[in-house]
């Protein structure tokens, strides 16, 4: 699986949450779980996925095809999407 993003998008997720989408592939990598992000009209199938990055549960927003994983945002998981993760991985 290739990963790509805007790289302006991608700066501005570094400065305000401190996490770099190049790490994305870490996640990925590991158990993970996805929902699809239907929180807006998107306009596009957006997808929701929770996984480890460093020992913390993340979130990723991104889009996907067969063959490439578009990162739209990282962020470390609330409370709640992390008790929620570790629910379904034990389940």
């Amino acid at each position: 699986m290739r990963f790509e993003w805007d790289e302006a998008k991608r700066r501005s997720n570094v400065r305000r949450h401190g996490i770099d989408f190049v790490d994305a592939d870490q996640v990925f990598a590991g158990e993970t779980i996805t929902f699809l992000d239907d929180r807006y009209d998107y306009r596009e199938t957006r997808f929701l996925t929770f996984g480890l990055l460093w020992g913390e549960v993340v979130a990723i927003v991104h889009l996907e095809t067969d063959e490439v994983i578009r990162v739209i945002s990282i962020r470390r998981a609330s409370k709640d999407e992390e008790e929620t993760y570790f629910k379904e991985v034990r389940d």
